[in-house]
């Protein structure tokens, strides 16, 4: 074994990474508001197919290249890697070890490979694995063991076999030497979709005979991206990690437009269900009508694109969950948004309430409205669990879930030329699933985050549809629950694997042998290097194991369940995964008794409510509901049920039909039952609104008339084109601060929403506002800057502290000597002309030691005098018999000294005996 030194050009590259930015090749996290739902530790691995020419090295070298992160982390960590080289055959051919100091910035790690063994003899031609196995910890004491080689081996292997790690794996092939090309059974490539070059669309090719007897046009395109209704969208001049929510430029028309200019014949947008409230915590003052309207907008932004553009698909989805105790997974048909959020009046920010982490009630809801799903960038462990099991087994989860992505390209990638290097394989997770039982076919996708949908490398979903089906939401969802779908990293290349007739994706029983043939094309020359079929037996919760490594595999199974699927490496090191075949093996006993089955079904609008009975003699498998001979749903388990979304139907007739299978493949077909649909016309018609007002000085009132064919749901008002409010309910009004605006004209509007977002604006109405103005006549009221502004006898202005201010520290504290004694105290100020009133405010607070009720021997006056100090007029006089414990206040009209200039003058004269203090504070003089 070896450890990375500098002699063997070991190079360390730390990377920025931006705050917002927490996703790395593909594992999905989101971005600051979200630490606690979002970020995790990532590793990826990039091992060069073929030996780099560009170092000057003959022979086999490369380098292999690490890289980890763990997004949003404010704490030391210490990342323990294992980097081994493996034969053909499975040897261990080399190893590296080495470990590294992680903070919030990426690391990335290179290791020279000079392409021969340990002791420089040459290798053995063939395909070779590269597997890197890398976990964290922040246990002390680990920061410096890159000094002692034989410590680090020790301390990754410990930390490697801990079973409360999280070990990331990773897996990439490596040709050495010549490679001779993989046999393979005659295989013509089947249709694809295409478009001219003038950029009109073309109908599938519907008249060519099936080639080798399979009947399919095949479609290719990203089942994963996001746009600005939630993190993605990000322009590629700017764009380096996931946008704010709601804030980028583009949106679901733009990536459909970018996707098909690609040459892309579907693309999906799946937003993160918890961000239509515009953030990725919570919005507490979040508008549930907004969010639930903006949803809506994306399934009308696909349905309009995909009316001009026929033979191609934009489909808007939700991607559903967070990363951290949770696990993401795209909703491809959901009509409905979802959610756990609400606003601080405990509204639902979504329009069905979903728990978050709660994978089981999701999978019944989806069954139940008949909606699919894919696994996104699975984990082996932490992600999608029941009863604390990961990627647990459940019977709707089986209906539900039809895709589990086994690759992603970079989800923060700016590339637009199909040549992103970074990315990261989920295959083993995809296994795990298979084994729990999942029915589940290989998808690779993008996860765009940036305006690149589709672009930043050359892997592709491939879909097969019937020649000369029409590309449309329903034909597209049938087909992927008929799980006809493979996983390709080049978008020229297909892999059909096929079973004795049977199509990848098809469940069916046999008895006897099995042939088992992986079908590869590839329009542009590349051959094939390497073909592995994998073998592994649902719920056995075990491992998949490879069966051959021949394209022509013959076997007999042992008698129980079984599934099969293909890989091929090809020879520029693309892969590409068929979807699994499930096989029932039996004995060929004499089972022949076909199962019977009754339909019937419920709904005219809507949900609509498909229903089976059926039995059999051994047992029900499975059952199918056609409408019109078209299959639309399955269902494993007895209630035997489905739901159709009526819009999906044209409205009048329809038939349904139930087939019922058995374990040994006899069906058994219903009686045709005939159903209407009646959906209602699509509401194209906006609201008519218009506004007024009342009043023009403090609370002005904004009312809107607004009327709809449906029903108005929404109304907002604006003030100079700027948003003031809204109102849900009629009738709807507004009440409106007039301080908040300028004197003078002022024009509203109002915008009014129904419930299919169609929206109208008001004719404009001008109104004006005259608020008196307000000023405050006295300065440094409160005293708190000493003297400032007042003229006072000697100690007058205090912040002694043996009698208290009312506010702050400073007061005016007259006279309280216990002798003959005058204070003074005024401020002189001028009352504007045009003025219609003065009121006078000051707080007075008396405190006296004399026992007297009705003599007044200390006195207060308080006196308006002129700038000349001559006395106009005395207000008030205080003395000793006004005494008590708190500060009260007094309140005068000055409108009479309008246009004057004249003293606020407080006089206090005390006897020869027992004290009075005269205590004053806060004094205001308003002019409106």
């Amino acid at each position: 074994m070896q450890y990375p030194t500098p002699s063997q050009k070991l190079k360390k590259i730390a990377l920025h990474l931006s705050l917002a930015c927490a996703c790395v090749f593909g594992t999905h996290t989101s971005a600051i508001a979200s630490i606690n739902d979002h970020h995790e530790f990532e590793a990826t691995l990039h091992a060069p197919f073929k030996a780099d020419r560009s170092l000057g090295v003959k022979g086999e070298a490369r380098y292999f290249t690490m890289e980890f992160s763990y997004p949003l982390n404010s704490k030391a960590l210490t990342v323990g890697w294992k980097l081994e080289l493996l034969s053909p055959t499975g040897d261990i051919v080399e190893r590296w070890y080495g470990n590294e100091k992680l903070t919030s910035k990426a690391i990335r790690t290179k290791v020279f490979w000079s392409g021969t063994r340990a002791d420089k003899k040459p290798l053995a031609d063939g395909v070779y694995q590269v597997r890197l196995q890398a976990a964290e910890t922040d246990t002390p004491g680990t920061a410096n063991l890159t000094s002692n080689s034989i410590a680090t081996e020790k301390f990754v292997d410990k930390l490697l076999n801990n079973t409360s790690s999280d070990v990331i794996t990773q897996t990439w092939e490596i040709q050495v030497g010549k490679q001779v090309a993989a046999k393979l059974p005659n295989f013509s490539a089947l249709a694809r979709a295409s478009r001219d070059i003038s950029g009109n669309n073309k109908a599938a090719i519907a008249t060519m005979a099936p080639a080798n007897g399979l009947p399919y046009t095949i479609y290719y395109g990203n089942l994963h991206s996001q746009s600005n209704h939630s993190d993605g969208g990000g322009a590629l001049t700017a764009c380096t990690g996931a946008q704010n929510p709601q804030s980028a430029a583009f949106g679901p028309s733009d990536a459909y437009q970018y996707a098909y200019n690609k040459g892309l014949d579907f693309l999906m947008t799946s937003e993160h269900n918890h961000m239509y409230d515009g953030s990725d915590a919570t919005n507490a003052s979040a508008n549930p009508v907004t969010a639930k309207n903006l949803y809506q907008s994306g399934l009308a932004a696909a349905t309009s694109f995909n009316s001009s553009h026929p033979n191609f698909l934009g489909i808007y989805g939700m991607e559903w969950g967070v990363i951290n105790n949770g696990g993401h997974l795209n909703i491809l048909n959901s009509t409905e948004l979802l959610g756990w959020e609400s606003n601080s009046s405990g509204q639902l920010i979504a329009d069905t309430q979903t728990v978050k982490g709660d994978y089981a009630a999701l999978y019944t809801l989806m069954r139940q409205r008949g909606w699919i799903g894919q696994f996104n960038h699975p984990a082996t462990t932490g992600q999608f669990q029941i009863n604390g099991v990961p990627l647990a087994y459940s019977a709707d989860g089986d209906q539900a879930m039809v895709l589990c992505e086994v690759l992603n390209t970079s989800a923060f990638s700016t590339n637009t030329t199909e040549s992103e290097t970074g990315r990261s394989q989920f295959e083993s997770a995809c296994n795990k699933a298979l084994e729990a039982g999942f029915h589940i076919a290989f998808s690779t996708n993008q996860d765009n985050h940036c305006a690149n949908w589709g672009a930043s490398y050359t892997n592709r979903t491939g879909v097969l549809l019937g020649n000369g089906t029409t590309l449309t939401n329903q034909t597209f969802m049938d087909a992927l629950r008929a799980r006809r779908v493979f996983a390709s990293m080049d978008k020229n290349s297909q892999l059909i694997l096929t079973a004795n007739g049977r199509i990848m994706g098809e469940r069916f029983s046999n008895s006897g042998s099995l042939t088992l043939n992986a079908n590869f094309a590839n329009t542009a020359g590349r051959g094939v290097t390497t073909v592995a079929i994998y073998e592994g037996v649902p719920k056995r919760n075990g491992t998949v194991t490879l069966l051959s490594s021949t394209a022509v595999t013959t076997i007999t199974p042992s008698v129980g369940e079984h599934f099969y699927y293909a890989k091929v490496t090809q020879d520029d090191g693309k892969m590409l995964w068929s979807a699994p075949i499930w096989v029932t093996q039996t004995t060929g006993s004499t089972d022949t008794i076909s199962p019977s089955v009754n339909a019937s079904v419920s709904g005219t609008s809507g949900n609509i409510n498909l229903a089976a009975t059926a039995s059999d003699n051994v047992g029900v498998s499975k059952v199918e509901f056609y409408i019109d001979n078209s299959l639309k749903a399955t269902s494993t388990a007895a209630p035997y049920s489905a739901i159709v979304n009526s819009t999906s139907l044209s409205n009048g007739s329809h038939n349904l039909q139930a087939k019922a299978y058995d374990a040994a493949n006899n069906i058994g077909s219903s009686s045709v039952v005939s159903f209407s649909v009646n959906n209602v016309t699509a509401d194209t018609t906006p609201p008519t609104v218009s506004v007024s007002t009342t009043g023009s000085s403090g609370s002005i009132s904004l009312t809107a008339n607004a009327s709809d064919n449906v029903g108005v749901t929404k109304v907002e008002f604006y003030v100079d084109n700027a948003l003031k409010g809204n109102d849900l309910t009629a009738p709807f009004a507004l009440n409106l601060d007039s301080t908040t605006l300028t004197n003078g004209s002022h024009t509203l509007t109002a915008k009014a929403f129904d419930a299919a977002n169609n929206n109208s604006t008001s004719s404009a109405v001008s109104f004006s506002v005259n608020n008196a103005i307000v000023s405050e006549l006295i300065k440094n009221a409160g005293f708190e800057s000493n003297t400032t502004n007042w003229t006072a006898s000697s100690g007058v202005i205090s912040n002694d502290a043996t009698q208290a201010a009312r506010t702050g520290s400073y007061k005016a504290w007259l006279n309280g000597y216990g002798a003959a004694h005058t204070d003074t105290l005024y401020q002189q100020i001028t009352i504007p002309t045009n003025s219609t009133t003065a009121t006078l405010n000051f707080w007075l607070k008396v405190v006296s030691n004399e026992t007297t009720t009705t003599q007044a021997f200390d006195t207060l006056k308080l006196q308006v005098r002129n700038s000349s100090n001559t006395v106009l007029s005395t207000l008030a006089t205080y003395s000793n018999l006004n005494k008590g414990s708190s500060y009260l206040k007094k309140t005068f009209d000055l409108s009479a000294y309008k246009g004057q200039t004249i003293r606020i003058y407080f006089l206090g004269v005390e006897g020869s005996t027992v004290e009075t203090s005269f205590l004053i504070d806060d004094v205001s003089v308003i002019a409106q």
